[in-house]
């Protein structure tokens, strides 16, 4: 009894020290090795692994690409807009060694810089190319991320502004300029179709006029189009040659004046032009004459300067 008690428990030491020595590294891990404080360079590949124990400590790594959501981003763009913009970052470590010597927590590192890149970025921009041009922002932002994340051992893959806020005033300013645009090309197209219908049937015209059955087919053809359909209109072609025969046929001649001469004894010269007789008729009926007293003499009454 007295020895199974030692062996029981150097075979429990030995099960605490194995297992304080081991360490298993995932496929998806890296392991940095501390011993003493100090760095050991080699970095512990995925398996397993023996460490001194109470000596040598290791830090897994993870390797895999992580996804970080920006929060959005109250920020004003160079034209004076202000606009609420979020992104997403996806980056990966690339050297274990510096993500674990060279910063405390490289993903709340990486979640900071990248917020205060995405508002610089939208600071140097204008609203047109914040909202045309996509890829040029995408660019430049994981430019200015992945800057100071170098010395972190961390890799920037891609940055992606996912949503862009726009105040309530200037989204209606900007629907109406689009509705203006649009009515604008409208128009411009219906114009150019108009345009290019009035040289077609221009040619048309000039067609038909050269060929006189042309009219006459073209006649037959609205005739049957009409008729095709199930209505109860009724066509009857009339031929335009005999309205312009109507119309020459009813046309009056112009009218012309002709001069009344009158014969006079008196001077021409001192006789002054006559009116023109007026047209045939029946004449007026002759104004009867007054009776006027016949005026009485002075010398007869008596009166006058030669009585005595």
């Amino acid at each position: 009894m007295d020895v199974v008690l030692p062996i029981l428990i150097v075979l429990i030491v030995l099960a605490i020290l194995a297992g304080s020595s081991l360490r298993l590294v995932q496929q998806y891990q890296r392991g940095v090795v501390l011993r003493f404080g100090r760095l050991r360079e080699a970095v512990r590949e995925p398996g397993l692994h023996v460490l001194v124990p109470f000596v040598d400590r290791m830090t897994r790594v993870s390797v895999q690409t992580v996804v970080l959501d920006i929060p959005k981003q109250g920020a004003i763009t160079r034209d004076n807009v202000t606009v609420d913009v979020d992104a997403v970052v996806y980056f990966r470590v690339d050297d274990p060694v510096k993500a674990v010597i060279n910063i405390q927590d490289y993903v709340q590192a990486t979640s900071t810089v990248a917020q205060t890149s995405l508002r610089s970025v939208i600071g140097r921009a204008e609203l047109d190319t914040l909202l045309s041009d996509r890829d040029q922002i995408n660019t430049e932002l994981r430019d200015v991320i992945d800057a100071p994340t170098e010395n972190w051992g961390i890799t920037i893959d891609r940055v992606e502004v996912k949503d862009i806020a726009l105040p309530e005033s200037m989204r209606r300013s900007m629907s109406a300029q689009a509705e203006a645009e649009r009515e604008r090309r409208a128009r411009v197209i219906a114009a150019d179709g108009e345009f290019q219908a009035s040289s077609k049937l221009s040619e048309a015209a000039g067609t038909m006029a050269d060929t006189p059955g042309a009219m006459q087919l073209r006649l037959l053809q609205t005739v049957a189009d009409v008729a095709a359909e199930k209505n109860s209109t009724l066509v009857m072609p009339f031929p335009v040659e005999l309205l312009r025969f109507f119309e020459h046929a009813t046309a009056t001649p112009p009218r012309t004046e002709v001069p009344v001469v009158v014969e006079t004894d008196a001077d021409p010269s001192a006789a002054s032009p006559e009116p023109e007789a007026p047209a045939a008729g029946p004449l007026p009926a002759p104004v009867p004459a007054l009776a006027l007293p016949e005026p009485v003499s002075p010398v007869a009454n008596g009166v006058g300067p030669d009585r005595p």
